[in-house]
């Protein structure tokens, strides 16, 4: 019997796994290795980190949710792929087929003081960090008075930057209520490297979506973080440098591919491989690589939401899978099918485009609910919407 080890309970890891408990039905062995025993859907971290949703909610147990595959709690340190053979800290493990969907890690540019001084959501324990970082400075600012306790700076205007800085002008609105604070007092600041923030978007919303962070109080500036410190960011624009006071720093101006792959024996850029149609690394036919680890060629799957595209491609994975345990041919090549993306400016505000057209308000925050929910719907079924889901009113109490 093959054995098939896939590493990585992300969108791609966990779909690839689901689907081949449908397809193979034991016709192979299957084992999943995560770091965490749970999965949780990374675009929803911003919420975790501001108290608008629980982390009892936004962890899934995998051994819950898989009913043949093996899991394995590890961390995973390098890959031999001479050798079939992945080194974790706690076992060595071969395979026959292997799939690596490590995920992303936060991409700090080399700058000085983001690892030091800013918070980085790329975990569900990075996420309750911050949040109990921010509650504290709310809380026990009526004892210290500082100023820059109440002050926040978010660099990159991105997907994540943009949500996290909305959800918090509403969430800093409600704990100044509970904390008797004027909430004048807070300020927040979204740095971008130019003046359209959500790139990804046309600028007609992405002129939507500032107008709308603007009305909510936030501050947008356009220029380069050179450096983070103790109590605010360096920005450069046009030659010129200026200090923004926080003493709350979020860092989300990139992400990149796990430095698992930079470690191993493989051609990165990035700690991202590059992979051929069917998402194989050459040379190396058994070994399949998906979301944020892959380097596709095709422009359109390099600018395409992260967990779409890394949920399309477990899909695919798994098809693929199936297909040569049953010792067929891969039939078809990996098409990354685009059906949109949405923002969210608050839990009940959002932009975005579906099938080619732009959407705004709380159809697009409607669309964005659903698309969290149909996850949850895929991988647990009603009940795990019903515990777990995104909807027009909820408690994360």
């Amino acid at each position: 019997m093959k054995h098939i080890l896939i590493l990585g309970g992300g969108y791609g890891g966990l779909q690839t796994a689901l689907r081949l408990e449908k397809s193979l039905k034991n016709k192979a062995k299957v084992t999943l290795i995560s770091k965490h025993d749970y999965h949780y859907q990374t675009t929803l971290l911003h919420r975790v980190a501001l108290g608008t949703y629980s982390t009892r909610k936004a962890r899934i147990f995998f051994r819950k949710i898989l009913k043949t595959t093996n899991f394995i709690k590890d961390t995973i340190l390098q890959i031999d792929p001479d050798k079939k053979q992945v080194k974790g800290m706690y076992g060595c493990y071969e395979y026959d087929y292997l799939v690596i969907s490590l995920g992303f890690e936060p991409n700090d540019f080399g700058i000085s003081g983001v690892k030091e001084y800013a918070f980085r959501l790329g975990s569900v324990n990075q996420a309750v960090d911050l949040l109990h970082s921010m509650e504290a400075k709310f809380k026990d600012y009526n004892f210290n008075s500082d100023p820059n306790d109440l002050r926040f700076v978010v660099v990159g205007s991105g997907f994540t930057g943009v949500e996290f800085a909305a959800e918090l002008s509403d969430r800093a609105k409600e704990l100044c209520e509970i904390c008797g604070l004027d909430k004048n007092l807070v300020k927040i600041y979204l740095v971008g490297r130019s003046d359209q923030i959500l790139p990804m978007f046309s600028s007609k919303l992405s002129q939507i979506a500032k107008t709308k962070l603007q009305k909510k109080g936030l501050t947008i500036i356009k220029g380069n973080a050179t450096q983070c410190q103790k109590d605010g960011v360096i920005v450069e624009n046009d030659g010129k440098s200026e200090k923004i006071y926080a003493n709350t720093i979020l860092w989300s101006a990139g992400v990149k591919g796990n430095e698992v792959i930079k470690n191993s024996k493989f051609e990165s850029k990035n700690s991202r491989i590059k992979v051929d149609e069917n998402l194989r690394v050459p040379n190396y036919p058994e070994i399949f690589v998906i979301g944020d680890c892959a380097m596709a060629s095709g422009r359109d799957i390099i600018h395409a939401p992260t967990a779409q595209l890394a949920t399309q491609m477990g899909s695919y994975c798994a098809k693929a899978l199936t297909w040569l345990i049953n010792s067929k041919q891969i039939k078809k090549p990996f098409v990354f099918h685009h059906k949109g993306t949405v923002c969210s400016i608050g839990h009940t505000d959002a932009v975005g485009f579906a099938f080619g057209v732009g959407i705004v308000g709380e159809v697009a925050a409607f669309l964005k609910n659903f698309i969290e929910n149909k996850w949850l719907y895929a991988i647990g079924g009603l009940v795990m919407v019903i515990k777990k889901g995104q909807f027009r009113f909820r408690s994360s109490d």
